[in-house]
């Protein structure tokens, strides 16, 4: 079994295991934590942010789309997995002595970027031809997330309706106001936190050197774990102290991670053109075929025209050719750059005999179509 395989399936069997396991403790953990009308309810709401929140980096993911599998095992990662782990990990420091202050504003953000953390470090030590730069870094990390937000929205959304969490009687109210806080005002708050680790993981994908490669995903880990940990301690003296992080740190850094994710986008345009026009060069694809795979709405427009041309068999065909050659396009520009994966060669060649078995059936708007 080539080793690709063989780390993919290992990859596989982990993510579920861990998945199954975490799925097990948070099921106990949500059946403890309240009636089962009020956790329904609670389940709704939590839910509502989670499509908008998953719909922005599916747009941000729309250069090179990320397999559908692995981006809903990020989100199963953060709902099950990081979850239960950061909980055992808190209830052990809690255990040893530690306040719910201390709880709150070391030990939570340690132990909840650690355990989100860990699914991205998963995919650098296993799927790393998965991750191609930054971008793939924080959608992943958003996915990852995303879930994480749930679960523990779903359980602080609870709480507050039976007046468990301590402030107060609950009811109606009590469930108003952590919905409007938590699922309104800052939905955002751990997709932003564990994209920091999103960055490091992509910025080492593609570094030079060996010791960047170790040391931007610790920095990416650190810098997760500092904003959270400021997001955290605002939370603990009311809200004035939770205002002034709101509008002069977190929302600063949301701005500022979404102009940075957005010129990363646009960057990927520019930066395909340029890699398949070195491919095109070396004879590994048409020159005349680059305008149908860099611009969005021009892919649209030749899946749309192959299926109205040749049916589902020919837009299948003109999905499975963009789709190799965008493989490619990532791929080749990390040869430039010099960052070139070990099994590049390997890679590059099943790219390449992909395009060549799918090309001969393949017409772009204004060639004539092929007949089988």
């Amino acid at each position: 079994m080539p080793r690709r395989r063989r780390d993919s399936v290992a990859f596989t069997l982990v993510v579920a295991a861990s998945v199954l396991l975490g799925a097990i403790v948070m099921a106990v953990v949500i059946a403890l934590s309240g009636a089962p009308g009020s956790l329904a309810l609670a389940a709704l709401l939590a839910a509502l942010p989670v499509g908008p929140l998953v719909g922005c980096f599916m747009w941000l993911d729309r250069y090179e789309p990320e397999p559908r599998p692995l981006l809903l095992a990020g989100l199963l990662w953060g709902a099950f997995v990081a979850t239960a782990a950061a909980l055992v990990f808190q209830g052990i420091g809690m255990a040893g002595g530690s306040s719910s202050t201390e709880t709150l504003a070391v030990w939570a953000p340690v132990t909840e970027e650690l355990t989100k953390g860990a699914f991205l470090v998963l995919l650098l030590w296993w799927r790393r031809h998965e991750l191609d730069g930054v971008l793939d870094g924080i959608v992943y990390a958003g996915m990852v997330g995303i879930g994480f937000a749930f679960t523990e929205n779903l359980l602080y959304l609870a709480a507050a309706y039976d007046g468990t969490d301590g402030l107060g009687p609950g009811g109606t109210e009590a469930l108003t106001a952590t919905f409007v806080m938590r699922c309104l005002v800052s939905p955002f708050a751990h997709p932003l936190f564990t994209a920091f680790i999103g960055v490091g993981v992509g910025l080492a994908v593609t570094s030079r050197t060996a010791s960047l490669r170790l040391l931007l995903p610790v920095l990416g880990y650190v810098a997760a774990v500092v904003t959270h940990s400021l997001w955290n301690s605002s939370t603990i003296d009311g809200t004035g102290g939770f205002l002034v992080v709101y509008g002069t740190l977190m929302m600063p850094a949301f701005v500022a991670f979404v102009a940075f994710a957005l010129y990363r986008r646009r960057s990927e345009r520019g930066m395909m053109r340029a890699a398949l026009e070195d491919a095109a060069q070396r004879g590994l694809i048409p020159m005349t075929d680059i305008p149908w795979l860099v611009d969005l709405r021009a892919r649209r427009h030749a899946r749309a025209f192959a299926r109205q041309r040749g049916g589902p068999q020919a837009e299948r065909a003109m999905r499975d050719y963009q789709a190799a050659a965008i493989e490619l396009a990532y791929l080749h520009h990390r040869y430039l750059r010099g960052t070139a994966p070990r099994d590049f060669a390997e890679r590059g060649h099943e790219h390449v005999q992909q395009l060549n078995a799918v090309r001969p059936y393949v017409a772009f708007p204004g060639q004539v179509v092929p007949t089988r």
